[in-house]
């Protein structure tokens, strides 16, 4: 095969392929074994039955994406069979998810991924929010159209993921940050809530894979590489946002010389002002960081 990956790397990458693109089909789910109640309990396969106890949440469901490919009560909460059987007596409680709801976060969870497993959903078992026991209910409201995005519960996807996440909040605020707040893209551009098989749920394998989706002209190959740069673009950059340009971890030639403390000018103040009148101190020369191909960039200034 062309290119630069081995047999056992495109194998890989084919099957990853097969995974997220294919098709996800409802599974039989073991409803007595999520509440024991419902166990013998059968289908009635009509939504109208609830309507006489439900019509509230009926009407707020049909404006969603689910009422409207008319998934039907029973696929979210059980066989209704037993719970329409004496209306007289306390019904037998069906599958809820409710915030006084006696199930556990995978339980709730298996009730959506009998339709969700594949895709992007395929690495959710074991993930970071899985494992923290969040739920699928945690993100996504069913019943009502809180938002344009997947059924989520926030207005947008951010405005989800900062309600936890309050430290990348305070990073977006900062003077040099992803154009995050202006709408331009949200945090699902980088990563998948989901699961992921690369590091921090992002939605490739590697940091470098994802910000060259947008900062291509950074990708390379050059004829001379900045090795931080082949490396890990988070090195040298916040991509959540910071005070300094650039997203910058540090403060222009201060962040250089965390990696260049060899003697020779580089050390020189003269040399590395950041507030230097004429540029940015080691930039002012090696201002081709990110890597060169010119026949006499071995240093980067060119």
């Amino acid at each position: 095969m062309n290119g630069s990956y081995s047999r056992l790397q495109w194998l890989a990458v084919i099957v990853l392929a097969l995974l997220q693109t294919g098709t996800s089909q409802a599974k039989e789910i073991d409803w007595a074994r999520i509440n024991p109640e419902l166990t013998e309990a059968t289908s009635v396969a009509d939504d109208s039955t609830c309507i006489d106890c439900h019509e509230d949440y009926m009407q707020t469901y049909a404006g969603t994406r689910h009422g409207r490919t008319n998934v039907s009560c029973e696929s979210c909460h059980g066989p209704a069979s037993k719970h329409l059987e004496d209306r007289r007596k306390k019904p037998i409680p069906l599958i809820s998810f409710s915030a006084d709801s006696v199930l556990t976060s995978p339980q709730k969870s298996s009730v959506c991924l009998q339709c969700h497993e594949g895709t992007s959903r395929t690495y959710w078992q074991g993930n970071v929010h899985e494992a923290s026991d969040a739920s699928c209910d945690s993100c996504h409201y069913v019943m009502e159209r809180k938002s344009d995005t997947a059924l989520i519960i926030n207005e947008n996807a951010t405005g989800l993921c900062v309600s936890c996440h309050l430290e990348k909040k305070g990073q977006i605020l900062k003077s040099s940050h992803m154009p995050i707040r202006q709408g331009k893209i949200d945090c699902t551009d980088c990563h998948n809530p989901h699961g992921s098989y690369g590091p921090s749920l992002l939605k490739a394998a590697t940091t470098n894979e994802v910000c060259s989706e947008c900062h291509a002209e950074k990708r390379g190959p050059f004829l001379f590489e900045h090795a931080p740069v082949r490396e890990d673009c988070g090195t040298c950059h916040d991509p959540h946002g910071s005070n300094n340009p650039g997203m910058l971890t540090n403060k222009g030639s201060f962040l250089c010389l965390s990696c260049h403390q060899y003697g020779g000018h580089v050390n020189l103040p003269r040399y590395n002002r950041v507030n230097s009148t004429v540029g940015q101190g080691c930039v002012n020369c090696h201002n081709r960081i990110h890597g060169s191909n010119h026949p006499s960039g071995s240093k980067l200034t060119r």
